[in-house]
């Protein structure tokens, strides 16, 4: 998979420094996902993730490192939001409280993987592209039904019953998450009763020029 998946800023929104040639696969994996969602909607990640993860990055500690680098960008972005979205009243309020919650959501995620044996990944550096709050609230839609989509493709690839309970508590709240910043869009909060996904090919078919 190539670095360039986010050279476009138009596809994902979001710029993650790669500049180090230590780049983790999990960095990888979350361009590409962000990537296709930004082609096909959010709704289409999961089954893209789910493949990439089983290319990529075998066993719970991988998985973990991939939703900790997803958590690292909730975590930045929001914490920025505070001075930079110019928000006030309830979403100001709501802009806190999704912050601290992605915080302890990377709190939670490190120690797991520490209790694996494994070594969390590093925070990447992270570039947003969006102006005032109507372009806050744009990306952050993005990014909030991107979360939930790879939470759910990463799912099936979890061996511990353990590590898929921490996982499925996480995805529970970032999908109220994703309601409650879909309200301050003035869009249905859950518009479908169940998660549909486009087939895997188109998935790939959209992220296929950005892929090695």
């Amino acid at each position: 998979m190539s670095d360039q998946i986010l050279a476009q800023p138009e596809l994902a929104g979001v710029n993650i420094d790669t500049d180090s040639e230590d780049i983790s696969r999990s960095e990888v994996i979350l361009k590409g996902a962000l990537a296709a969602g930004a082609v096909y909607g959010a709704l289409a990640v999961g089954p893209f993730v789910g493949r990439a993860l089983a290319m990529a990055e075998s066993g719970d500690v991988g998985i973990l490192n991939f939703a900790l680098t997803l958590e690292y960008l909730e975590a930045a972005f929001y914490k920025e939001a505070k001075t930079r979205a110019k928000a006030s009243g309830d979403l100001k309020s709501l802009i806190e409280l999704v912050g601290r919650d992605e915080e302890e959501h990377v709190g939670a995620l490190t120690e797991t993987i520490k209790k694996l044996g494994g070594k969390p990944v590093a925070e990447p550096k992270f570039d947003f592209p969006y102006n005032g709050t109507a372009g806050f609230l744009k990306l952050a839609q993005t990014f909030e039904d991107t979360g939930v989509s790879a939470y759910n493709g990463a799912a099936p690839q979890i061996k511990a019953k353990e590590v898929l309970e921490a996982a499925g508590s996480i995805v529970q709240v970032e999908a109220r998450h994703a309601a409650a910043i879909r309200l301050q869009n003035k869009e249905e909060p859950a518009p479908e009763a169940f998660d549909p996904a486009l087939p895997e090919a188109k998935v790939l078919k959209a992220v296929e020029p950005f892929i090695a």
